[in-house]
């Protein structure tokens, strides 16, 4: 089966009802967790962008104090686990601002950890990868805003 374009997909959404609409949405966060959580992001999460973020920032923290340190294999692998989390939840929310804080808090966590990152060169590429995204990000904000993260991001550096 092809999946239809999104023009086509928005055609005929506009020819539904509302209770046909609704009875699509949750027919469609029945099948992937990720549909679920992004439903749950813009119904109850969208207006209030910093308690979101608050909400991401903690779920990092957590995710990195139960990471098995065991081993630099088991780090490097749930560190990328938490990376792709954070990605998902960046998508979730156009705004870049989003992005820079929760990649900014995610570089933060990740260099303070225990072992040192710097002891390996895969969790060092890692960071200086966000990091670079991060800049690239920075220089599409608001003037006011690239000044304060760059301060943030020097501080990380």
């Amino acid at each position: 089966m092809k999946a239809a374009t999104v023009i086509q997909i928005k055609k005929e959404l506009t020819h539904l009802t509302q209770s046909e609409l609704i009875e699509l949405c949750l027919r469609l966060s029945k099948f992937k967790k990720e549909n679920k959580e992004l439903l749950t992001y813009l119904l109850y999460e969208a207006e209030n962008e910093f308690v979101y973020i608050e909400s991401v920032k903690t779920e990092i923290e957590e995710q990195f104090e139960n990471i098995n340190t065991d081993s630099f294999f088991y780090i490097k692998k749930s560190v990328r686990k938490i990376l792709r989390m954070v990605k998902k939840y960046i998508r979730y929310s156009k705004e870049k601002e989003t992005e820079v804080e929760l990649l900014i808090h995610f570089c933060r966590v990740l260099k303070e950890m225990q072992p040192s990152i710097e002891r390996n060169v895969t969790l060092t590429n890692i960071f200086n990868r966000q990091i670079l995204l991060i800049r690239k990000t920075i220089d599409i904000l608001h003037e006011d805003l690239q000044y304060d993260y760059n301060l943030e991001l020097e501080e990380l550096s």
